[in-house]
């Protein structure tokens, strides 16, 4: 057993937990009323929640240094670019249950805070892993890589993305053991019908958001250990990177389905540092075995990222243009209905939470089965 260092006094701990309370409590104030949010209202928060880990790496660095600082935003884009594919998921499932756009952003609040909950209990547990020994990093980078083989080989087959909510086994057990209404009833989980209690399809949306973060955990909270071994760091890119989502989402709405290669970038990073990672355990043991720099980590990860939304847009442009010009509206091998945009495949029938099945384009997370 070894302890884990970390910058983080009693202090720093209490400071950023009431600074991130204050947040949430913001983000439930702002959505207190039902409404459609505008784009120039999504534009200025997504604004606002991406300016805020840069000042946090700015006070980082003028406090504790270079390291630390650097350290805090690697994990951040790792974070921020794994929750851009977790919104494909979101919208899929806002979709399925036919989520009224009045209501989408407290139920994404709602998932947005069971997800920070749960990954404190991630966070928690990859500590108490990595205190046990470096034999773990070993471990997280085999997940990892094992994860970024399966992202990049379901991305190259580009099947439709597809959720049928009537499939998942959580919201099969809440149909057993509660009634479930036909309709919203504004923000309420739980309401009563003829002096019975029941959820209403809000609760099954937010538990489905919930669950599905469990097993987007799985490879984001090894991942960001693969930058940083400081719980504080770690926890603190978590909660930057889901903080702005729920703005984030209304901002890339209809711009999602267009990042047709996500998928490819996401697999070679969650690879690049799995790889990390088992260097890292290696050198543990042989001292001559290199050690991958955080320095060099940031520019790896940032570099994917630019050239698979590089090659994402000029192949979104490319087929528009076929389509403009009266061609067939897709590449050749592929089916035209898997390259559509997100908007243009969402629901096909079915009433809220009744297994109305939602099509995607091939950039749509597809790598994993819902709890």
């Amino acid at each position: 057993m070894h302890a884990l260092d970390s910058i983080a006094s009693p202090g720093l701990w209490a400071a950023t937990i009431i600074g991130l309370l204050a947040l949430l409590a913001v983000d439930v104030w702002l959505t207190r009323r039902p409404h459609e949010v505008a784009m120039g209202e999504a534009l200025r928060w997504t604004a606002f929640y991406l300016a805020l880990p840069f000042v946090f790496f700015g006070f980082l660095w003028w406090v504790y240094g270079g390291t630390p600082a650097i350290e805090f935003l690697t994990g951040f884009v790792v974070e921020k670019s794994l929750s851009v594919d977790n919104l494909f998921v979101f919208m899929l499932l806002l979709a399925s249950f036919a989520v009224p756009p009045a209501l989408s952003q407290r139920v994404l609040l709602y998932g947005i805070v069971g997800a920070l909950l749960l990954r404190a209990v991630f966070i928690a547990l990859g500590a108490g892993a990595l205190a046990t020994g470096t034999c773990v990093f070993l471990l997280f980078g085999a997940v990892l890589v094992w994860t970024a083989v399966r992202v990049l080989r379901e991305a190259g087959q580009g099947p439709e993305a597809t959720i049928d909510v009537d499939d998942m086994r959580t919201v099969r057990m809440l149909r057993r053991w509660l009634p479930v209404t036909k309709d919203y009833d504004g923000f309420k989980l739980v309401t009563r019908v003829d002096g019975r209690r029941a959820l209403t399809p809000a609760a099954l949306v937010v538990t489905a958001i919930f669950m599905t973060d469990i097993v987007f955990a799985v490879d984001s909270v090894p991942a960001v250990y693969g930058v940083t071994e400081d719980p504080y760091l770690v926890l603190a890119t978590n909660a930057f990177a889901l903080l702005g989502l729920r703005a984030l989402y209304f901002v890339l709405h209809d711009a999602l389905g267009r990042l047709r290669h996500l998928n490819y970038g996401l697999g070679v990073i969650l690879a690049f540092i799995g790889v990390k990672l088992v260097l890292h355990w290696a050198h543990g043991s042989w001292s001559w075995v290199p050690e991958v720099p955080t320095t060099l980590s940031l520019a790896v990860i940032v570099l994917v990222l630019a050239t698979v939304t590089a090659t994402s847009l000029w192949t979104s442009r490319r087929v528009e243009r076929r389509s403009d010009r009266g061609g067939r509206p897709g590449v050749s091998g592929e089916p035209a209905d898997q390259r559509g945009d997100l908007v243009g495949h969402l629901v096909q029938g079915g009433e809220p939470g009744r297994g109305a099945r939602v099509g995607a384009h091939g950039a749509g997370d597809q790598r994993r089965d819902l709890p």
